[in-house]
């Protein structure tokens, strides 16, 4: 399990992110139109997974607009937003901020995406939240990087995880 802190205060992850190298695991997470999406939605498509624990906190928000920024000039490479947030208010933010460019996904009916990539948080004020990490898989649905954010008011780092593309 992984230890980030919230304010500063340490928390758990109930396991740790997939290793770089390995297999992706799939998942099935629901887009906000309330269709199951799966990785194999994504074969044959670099995949960053922006992974954060609600899209109505500053930071999430940001992270959003700045992969969204980023997305229109990678080349078969989808930018996935992923949290437990209901579809709709996912919906709901990317229209109000003209965001185009990602794909919106929510866990919010098992929490099996959480669980099996190693990210949900098992204790403190965000428990059964998803923990602030950036996942980039190939093509070929091999992981190529992975960052957990130490410090979950605090962005990821945008240019490591994109030039693990290049």
């Amino acid at each position: 399990m992984a230890n980030v802190t919230l304010g500063g205060t340490p928390v758990e992850t109930i396991g740790n992110l997939p290793k770089t190298g390995s297999k992706a695991p799939n998942f099935k997470l629901t887009g906000t139109d309330l269709a199951d999406v799966s990785l194999e939605n994504y074969k044959d498509h670099r995949l960053v997974l922006n992974v954060f624990p609600s899209v109505d906190t500053g930071t999430c928000a940001q992270s959003i607009r700045t992969f969204n920024e980023k997305a229109s000039a990678l080349q078969n490479t989808k930018v996935l937003c992923i949290s437990k947030d209901l579809p709709f208010a996912m919906a709901r933010f990317c229209g109000a901020e003209g965001i185009e460019n990602v794909v919106s996904l929510s866990d919010y009916k098992t929490g099996k995406f959480g669980n099996d990539y190693g990210l949900t948080f098992k204790s403190g004020a965000f428990e059964s939240l998803l923990s602030r990490c950036i996942i980039v898989i190939d093509a070929n649905g091999t992981v190529l990087h992975t960052e957990q954010v130490s410090e979950i008011a605090d962005e990821p780092n945008y240019e490591s995880a994109l030039a693990s593309l290049v």
